[in-house]
């Protein structure tokens, strides 16, 4: 099969499915090496982290090599074509060193105006969920189903997740804690299956600070092909990072984003 023979969408599950075959050996081992990328705090990066990168990058080398390439572990690539793969090989590392199957692989195709293809992949449960490309559907252990969010109109019924429950810094932690107080339920620790979950239609809200642009523009694709919405907290892009709301529906993100830009 040649390279023109692939679309957009055969390359991303190439991907996907590279990053599986990588990462799954690693996952729940005892002897897991970890490493902390910071002198102060903590961000763990293992070597299923940079495996799953290489071997991703290794799919683009051969099947998209005019493409630029942002990936979390290796840096920005630039390309030639105006388009770039941005990737996370594991988004919620930390989720992934405690055995907790809530992380997930994450790799977008964006050009000028953000991303125009994602896949949230975990390979652990083995789920995986598509948007764009005309596609909006998640694939697991039930099957194949269509991607579409869910409908609540009123914020006191939404259930909304963050990642983790400072959220950002304090204001941003008090700004959050403003919206959370409205809604029917609260949960935290999800990592990017939050975003995943409200693709499918089984949460209305994710709201969290401090992203980086890998960690976000996949998730805005699925979401955004699946009928949400995701903005920053003042209604702009959020596929560059810092702050992002996502929302199963234009009523839901109305709602929330009024109380973040009062808060």
């Amino acid at each position: 099969m040649t390279p023109g023979w692939l679309s957009d969408l055969d390359i991303a599950e190439l991907m996907a499915d590279a990053a599986r075959s990588a990462i799954l050996p690693f996952f729940r081992s005892a002897d897991l090496d970890t490493q902390n990328k910071l002198q102060a705090g903590f961000d763990p990066v293992t070597v299923a982290d940079r495996a799953a990168e290489e071997a991703m990058r290794e799919v683009l080398r051969q099947h998209r090599p005019e493409d630029g390439i942002w990936g979390e572990e290796f840096g920005q690539q630039a390309g030639q074509s105006g388009r770039t793969w941005v990737l996370d090989p594991i988004d919620g590392t930390r989720a992934f060193i405690s055995g907790t199957p809530t992380w997930g692989v994450l790799i977008a195709l964006s050009g000028e105006n953000g991303p125009e293809l994602g896949i949230i992949d975990q390979p652990y449960i083995g789920e995986r969920f598509v948007g764009g490309g005309g596609e909006a559907r998640m694939s697991g252990p039930k099957g194949s189903v269509a991607l579409k969010t869910r409908d609540t109109k009123a914020l006191d019924q939404a259930l909304l997740f963050t990642t983790f429950p400072e959220v950002g810094t304090p204001e941003e932690g008090a700004a959050f804690r403003a919206v959370a107080e409205h809604v029917k339920l609260t949960r935290y620790g999800m990592d990017c299956y939050a975003y995943a979950l409200l693709a499918a239609g089984q949460i209305d809200l994710v709201i969290e600070a401090g992203l980086n642009a890998y960690d976000i523009q996949a998730p805005i694709a699925v979401i955004e092909a699946a009928g949400g919405i995701v903005t920053d907290w003042q209604g702009g892009p959020a596929h560059q990072g810092g702050r992002a709301l996502a929302a199963a529906n234009a009523d839901v993100h109305a709602a929330a984003l009024d109380i973040l830009a009062r808060a």
